[in-house]
């Protein structure tokens, strides 16, 4: 019998809690016997949704927790003022290894900030980083760092690069997947300090499969499985992507409601383009995973709806049981990982 993962879920987290982030929790624990659902937040909000849904009681417990963090805080603030929020109680059974996982869908910074300091790092990790899933014609790329690490240096990420290369070998099940690092060309020559520093690091680096410099339009069209990249140009990558897939999408939308000959067109179309719009939707892998903490840490987006919790509590599962952790301690060190004790308190 599998080990069961048990996850926590912030129930206070997003714009759609608690409804939508209990639906997705019972979802998760409906489709898995080998998933525990810990929900933090205010247990008369989160009782009134649960008992909404049929489901094993013993694969759910409910946390009280009174405090919330809003999602206008200031992070730093929030995490150290608000030690009985949803969030933070949550971040502290996994730093105590009571769950080997978070989900919120809460203020990132919030998650940022609460990720590094009560979590902590895994041994040897420099800067944890935040790493979405993006779509692409061939399936996803991981984009890392897209929200962590706004002044990081050549050697965050070369980290990131490793950290980014175990998740999608074990996670998404990409063999020997691709790196490259966000140029504005192709020439090694080219970039800014940081890539030019990085560029040579990352060429000599063992155990990644760096195949150099990749354009933000090649992106889109599969040309690396994970992007390395500081967070200030990636999370104006991620932005612009989520932009301008909400603007296609729309438009496409009007112009086949635009008059009755497109509107019999629609209906004649509509399963292939449900189909392939299904495809570019990244949330089908779950949250973006914080990559280089001591316990699983996993962003969902602020609109997160059932699916998106569902997917996400199940990414934990895959991410524990693959032992990704112990597998990023040996990437980063070089050596055999698992003594590093990924959970080892400080």
């Amino acid at each position: 019998m599998a080990e069961t993962v048990r996850v926590v879920v912030d129930a206070m987290g997003g714009d759609n809690a608690p409804g939508e982030i209990v639906k997705g929790a019972v979802m998760a624990v409906n489709s898995r016997k080998d998933i525990q659902v810990i929900l933090t937040g205010r247990e008369e909000l989160i009782r009134p949704e649960l008992d909404k849904y049929t489901y094993d009681a013993g694969q759910v417990e409910v946390v009280h927790c009174e405090d919330v963090i809003e999602t206008a805080e200031p992070p730093v603030h929030a995490i150290s003022r608000k030690k009985q929020s949803s969030m933070v109680v949550g971040m502290n059974m996994v730093k105590r290894g009571e769950a080997d996982a978070i989900v919120s869908a809460g203020n990132s910074g919030a998650i940022l900030v609460g990720g590094q300091t009560v979590v902590g790092r895994i041994r040897g990790v420099e800067r944890p980083a935040m790493a979405p899933l993006i779509p692409t014609e061939n399936g996803v790329a991981l984009l890392v760092d897209a929200g962590g690490n706004v002044d990081a240096r050549p050697t965050h990420l070369v980290q990131f690069a490793q950290m980014g290369y175990v998740y999608m070998e074990n996670v998404i099940g990409i063999r020997n997947p691709r790196v490259a690092i966000l140029n504005i060309g192709a020439e090694e020559e080219k970039g800014n300090a940081l890539v030019k520093e990085t560029y040579p690091l990352l060429k000599a680096c063992p155990g990644i499969n760096f195949v150099g410099s990749i354009e933000a339009r090649e992106i889109p069209h599969g040309g690396a499985d994970v992007i390395v990249c500081e967070a200030f140009a990636g999370n104006i990558v991620l932005k612009l992507y989520e932009g301008v897939a909400s603007t296609l999408i729309s438009k496409v939308k009007e112009s086949m409601m635009s008059s009755l000959r497109t509107k019999i067109g629609a209906l004649l179309i509509k399963p292939a383009l449900k189909q392939t719009l299904k495809s570019f939707d990244a949330s089908e892998y779950g949250g973006a995973p914080l990559l280089g903490c001591r316990g699983l840490v996993v962003k969902t987006h602020g609109s997160a709806k059932a699916t998106d919790v569902r997917n996400s509590v199940i990414q934990c599962v895959t991410f524990k049981q693959q032992g990704i952790n112990e597998k990023i301690a040996q990437h980063i060190s070089g050596k055999d990982g698992k003594n590093d004790q990924a959970y080892k308190r400080e």
